[in-house]
Order: C-alpha cells, then structure tokens, then sequence
C-alpha cells in the first residue's frame, strides 16, 4: 500500500474548512479522504456565531490586554478570561502576540486578514452554488451597537479605521437602529452598520450539506483518531489506533489539535493555542433580529438562526484539557438583558462550548511544505466559518495540477507560510 497510496489526500479534521477543502480537492478529480475522531461538524464548527465577520480585520487583541490581564485571571465570567492554572503554558503565547502588536507585525497581520476576508463573500456564493445550497447564506449585513454616549468616540474611531482598511461601514443613528431592528432597546445609541457581511441560518447544515456533496463526489469519511505520522518517499502514512492510512499528500485542517501532527510530519513547532469559546442557543426566540448584532460594551453577538437566536462570543483561554464551565454560556442570557424591550427567553436553552485555533498574529496558516506532500490549513482563530471557502480554493490552488479560473484572484499564500514560526 505504501508504493500504491489508494488516496490522493487525506484531510485530517471534518470540521467546515476540512470539509470544504474536501469537497474542491474532489472537484478536481483526486482521490480524498477525511479522517476526523468525531462525526463531520462536530467540533468548532457546530457552534461557532454563525456570523460570516468579513469586516474583522484587526487581531484578536490589543496592547491594552496588558491592562486587563488581572481582571481576566481574577473574573470567572468576563468576555474575555485566562484560567490561572493555564497561565504558565499561556504566558509564552501571550508574549507572541503582544510582540505582533508592534507597528510592523500588526500592519502585515491587517493586510493578511484583509486579503482573505475580502475573497471569502465570492468564495462561499461560489462553494453553496457549487452544491446548489444559496439559501443557507443571508447576506443581509451586520450591526455593532453602542449604549452608553461615552461609547460615541471609540464607535467613531473605529468606524475610520475600518475605512481606512477599505472595509465598507456606515454609521446608524439611534432612529435607524430602531426603525431596522424595533425590538431592540431604546437605551441604543446607534451603532456601525456592515452591509458586506452576511451569516449562515444553520451553520451545522451547512457543513452537512458539504459533507453530502463530497459523499456523492466519491470522497471517503473515516471516524478515527489520528495519533502520529510521518513522510515517506511515496507519500505520508498516519498512524491511527487501527493501523497505517497512507495517502499521496496529507492535508492538517484538524483545527486546534493540528499542532501535534504538523510537528510529526514537519519538524516545525507552532504556536497554536485555543480560544474556548462558548455559545447558548435560544430555541424560543425567533423574529428577534433581522441580522446578527454585536453589543460593543457587553461583547458578545446574537445571530438569528433557522432554530432560534444564537448568543456567542465569550472567550476563555484553558487549553483543550480542561473541562467546559457552562456557567460562561448561560452568562451570555444575562448579558442580553436590557438589549431589548422584552427580555429573551431562556426556555429549553442548550449551552455549548468549543475550541478555535488561534495563532499569536492571528493568521491562519495556510500552505504547503515537505515537498509537496503535507498541506496546512488551519489556525482561523474565530474566523474560520468566514474564511473556509476561500482557504479551500487556495488548498486546490496548491494541490491541483487543474488551473483554477484567473479571474478569481486568490489572496498570496506568503502571508500565511508555516515558515513565519
């Protein structure tokens, strides 16, 4: 078998990038096969927010992290919160980070997250057409609101920024916020308005229709853990609980647990760490919002779903040991209210929480290395939903002796190199 790999590649992860990326290596005619220890989709991709964030185009932090450091050691429940038992493996990467804080770094990581966020609207009309599936996109936009008047500035601040970095945003007054969302509270101010933003009513389905396209395309499921691996002359074989898989090229799409088996085949130690990020879905509330809507002073973002309203967007570093507090998820419910009329109810509410894979520039790394045979795609931090699409075609760019179409204009794959570690 290892003279005669019986694969072309084998994706390792069955989350929406991995899956995506299946689905557009199969379209090119090569022989795939996903291998994944949970079911497709059940990982970050489940219950991510749903939102399509293409007007995120700055790091996950700041310098002023520096400041609130104490409270996120010390608030259990704060939007963004370091566990002080994981603070001694989290310290070198928070150092990483804020070095990529630094006028330079930052600038390249802005034009890094601008360049993929840019493509990935076009990307995912192309892949949902590809499986005749447009429905499930609503690109209706996206509202950031301010309560407090204090809050003008930093909206106003951040509204030129984003102009700056060609994002399109436009500013709402309190009247437009309410005549567009009237069940909202009149305590809004106002808020920034983000017409090229779209979000995904069921972001689950999404990765199960994918998953059905690619069945049908001939591609290969394999529910097993992947536990090691290694590059050979005729191709990668992955060591699996079960015996050797061995494939012509391997693709790493495994998300947060992709560092162990980039490290296996590549020599290379990345610094990918994971943002634990919680979600509660409302199956009681529908109708609420038009589009999803992010609060800037409470930090978190509803997005209206298929099945109820989605609150998500708290963060806590522990790493991928530690077990889940759901309490942060039903912190989400008390954070919405006073954000509408009629407070949200909470009735046959599920909580959830899952793992993004966030490098310390906030890029992903998207490449190809070791001759050819070991592809990377993953570390998309909280954009891995907005970016699958357009890293699947620059994976086909790399892996497929196909040409994709010019016309397209693919995002650089330097940017985004393993080589940057």
């Amino acid at each position: 078998m290892s003279n005669n790999p019986v694969h072309d590649i084998a994706v390792v992860g069955a989350g929406i990038i991995g899956v995506a990326c299946a689905l557009r290596l199969a379209r090119q005619g090569l022989r795939v096969i996903v291998i994944d220890q949970q079911e497709p989709g059940h990982g970050a991709s489940f219950g991510n927010a749903g939102h399509l964030a293409t007007e995120q185009v700055f790091p996950i932090a700041d310098v002023s992290i520096l400041k609130r450091l104490p409270a996120m050691l010390m608030d259990p429940m704060g939007p963004l919160r370091l566990d002080w038992k994981y603070l001694p493996r989290a310290l070198p990467w928070f150092t990483r980070l804020l070095l990529n804080l630094r006028l330079e770094p930052f600038s390249q990581t802005v034009a890094g997250l601008r360049a993929l966020n840019e493509s990935s609207l076009d990307a995912w009309h192309r892949l949902l057409a590809d499986i005749q599936r447009p429905e499930l996109l609503k690109v209706d936009g996206s509202l950031l609101v301010f309560e407090r008047a204090e809050s003008r500035q930093t909206i106003e601040t951040l509204q030129a920024r984003l102009r700056q970095q060609q994002v399109p945003v436009d500013f709402w007054q309190a009247g437009a916020v309410r005549e567009t969302a009237p069940q909202l509270s009149e305590q809004i101010q106002g808020g920034l308005f983000f017409p090229s933003t779209g979000h995904f009513i069921d972001p689950y389905r999404v990765v199960c229709e994918l998953v059905e396209a690619a069945k049908a395309g001939g591609v290969s499921f394999v529910k097993e853990q992947v536990q090691g691996g290694y590059v050979q002359a005729s191709g990668v074989s992955l060591i699996t609980k079960t015996g050797d898989l061995t494939a012509s090229r391997v693709l790493i799409a495994c998300g947060a647990h992709s560092a162990k088996l980039t490290a296996a085949l590549t020599g290379k130690k990345v610094p990918l760490d994971t943002e634990r990020g919680y979600h509660l879905m409302l199956p009681a509330e529908h109708n609420r919002l038009p589009f999803p809507v992010t609060s800037l002073e409470r930090k978190f973002i509803m997005t209206p779903m298929s099945d109820g309203l989605r609150l998500a967007g708290t963060v806590e570093f522990a790493g991928l040991e530690r077990p889940p507090s759901m309490e942060r998820a039903w912190q989400l419910h008390r954070l919405s209210k006073g954000l509408f009329r009629k407070d949200l109810s909470a009735e046959a509410a599920t909580p959830w929480m899952g793992f993004r894979p966030s490098l310390p520039d906030s890029l992903p790394v998207i490449d190809q290395v070791c001759g050819g045979k070991v592809l990377l795609a993953f570390g998309h931090q909280h954009l891995g939903l907005t970016q699958a699409a357009v890293t699947a075609e620059m994976v086909v760019g790399m892996a497929s002796a196909t040409a994709l179409n010019p016309s397209i204009g693919l995002p650089s794959i330097e940017p985004y190199a393993l080589s940057r570690f």
